[in-house]
């Protein structure tokens, strides 16, 4: 069976398993997402800070969300089921799903804000926040009474409140991390909620400022004369200016296409947590050597602290690079056939659309305002299930380069993984993730606070 044909009967048979559970977290997710701003909208128009303290919340719904299904099809995942077996008692499971959400955070919000849905977020934040205030100032106005506005809403941006929430959401999480041994479970929920909220933020500062450079480089010089020149090219030569109008739709279309498929892999491979080693090219050189010479003369109780410190910052990019890495081990006819299925399910929504608008048939302008709203919601919960079923098929079928069939005598598929893996020490843990003792990765301990390790360590010095 060639790898296109293995996806589509694996998705199908996910999705045929586990659609009541996916439609019920994907409705839950919309509902939590569309509550909490409507939250967030409320309380924004008494308090700025308010708003802003709420406002991640949305984005961590969807999160959730998402979470909860990929998780739910880890059962009909054969490949990842040998190489992270399924949680067994509840604390466990539990665990797991905590881990998997403090992991999917970083790449989901930078998915998030990349297709624009932080700054639509923030769109219907301030738009709701304003229609609160306009009921209220009439209110004021009829009881004769003035309506102070002030401190409240406050578009995010690169201003003292924003800063100050992001640093000390930041330094809460990190205390958390540090201190998380000493602290009760239920502190876990708390590390999560700053992880998204400090992220959301520095996103979508982030995102802002590239925004304020793009405008910037638009209006130099440069541009424009890049403009001329494209104007007096294709003036003389039309051809030329279809030539150049089609790359242009080619490269913007191209990037929507495999970005975004690409992207839900990526945060698949997050999810579920199966650890994926690259050998990093060691850098070399007088000035690099010389560096080196010159750190390892710095006191070690320093050094150690500097490298907490970098451990702390690389360590939320690392599951992402190894998810990177193994879509790069699948090789490019299980990536080409995984990106032209996930374009086909795309398309299907957009004429799923299409068809539910023509059967509905005609209506006035004031039926359609509320009628697109629902159509849209329709639409997502039936594409929705299909596209994470696809993804996780995807992800799946991808294991098998990183971990074939066992062949080695007198090894198991846990031990066979490892070996195949070519890390020296590989250690299953209690959530069902498989991770190297590297201390990359927060785990366990750091949701909710216990260290619970099983001793089935394969140790392999031969590879």
């Amino acid at each position: 069976m060639t790898a296109f044909a293995a996806i589509v009967t694996h998705a199908a048979r996910l999705l045929a398993a586990h659609w009541p559970a996916l439609l019920a977290w994907m409705l839950a997710g919309t509902l939590g997402h569309y509550l909490v701003l409507k939250l967030a909208s409320l309380v924004g128009a008494r308090s700025a800070v308010g708003g802003i303290l709420l406002l991640p919340l949305a984005a961590l719904a969807m999160l959730i969300a998402y979470v909860a299904m990929f998780l739910v099809l880890r059962d009909g995942m054969p490949q990842l089921r040998r190489l992270a077996p399924l949680p067994e008692s509840r604390a466990e499971r539990r665990t797991a799903f905590l881990d998997a959400l403090l992991g999917g955070i970083l790449p989901f919000v930078a998915f998030y804000a990349a297709w624009g849905y932080i700054r639509e977020d923030v769109i219907d934040y301030i738009n709701g926040a304003f229609e609160w205030q306009f009921f209220w100032g009439i209110e004021a106005a009829v009881n004769g009474v003035e309506y102070d506005t002030s401190g409240t809403i406050d578009d995010l941006g690169v201003d003292a409140i924003t800063l100050t929430i992001l640093v000390l959401a930041f330094a809460g999480r990190w205390a958390h991390k540090r201190y998380r041994a000493r602290l009760p479970k239920w502190t876990g929920a708390v590390a999560v909620y700053l992880e998204v909220l400090w992220v959301y933020l520095a996103v979508y500062i982030v995102a802002d400022l590239l925004g304020v450079v793009t405008d910037w480089v638009q209006t130099r010089q440069a541009t424009v004369w890049l403009g001329d020149l494209r104007s007096s090219l294709t003036g003389v030569f039309a051809p030329l200016g279809v030539v150049w109008d089609g790359v242009e739709w080619l490269l913007g279309e191209a990037g929507g296409i495999i970005l975004l498929p690409v992207a839900w892999l990526a945060i698949a491979g997050v999810i579920y947590g199966q650890a994926v080693k690259a050998e990093a090219p060691r850098l070399s050189g007088d000035i690099v050597e010389r560096v080196r010479t010159r750190y390892n003369s710095v006191p070690e109780r320093v050094r150690r602290r500097v490298g907490d410190v970098w451990q702390d910052l690389t360590g939320r990019f690392r599951p992402i690079g190894r998810a990177i890495v193994l879509m790069w081990r699948a090789g490019p006819l299980l990536i080409c056939g995984y990106i032209l299925l996930y374009t086909l399910v795309d398309f299907g929504g957009q004429w799923l659309m299409i068809g539910l608008s023509r059967a509905v048939g005609p209506h006035p302008q004031s039926f359609w305002l509320p009628m697109s709203v629902a159509l849209v919601l329709v639409v997502g919960l039936i594409v929705e299930p299909v596209r994470i079923s696809l993804v996780a098929a995807s992800y799946d079928r991808a294991l098998v380069h990183l971990a074939p069939e066992p062949s080695t005598p007198g090894l198991g598929p846990r031990a066979e993984a490892s070996l195949l893996d070519g890390e020296p020490q590989v250690e299953h843990r209690p959530g069902g993730l498989v991770e190297g003792r590297d201390g990359d990765d927060e785990g366990t301990d750091d949701v909710v606070g216990e260290q619970h390790r099983r001793d089935d360590v394969v140790r392999d010095d031969g590879v």
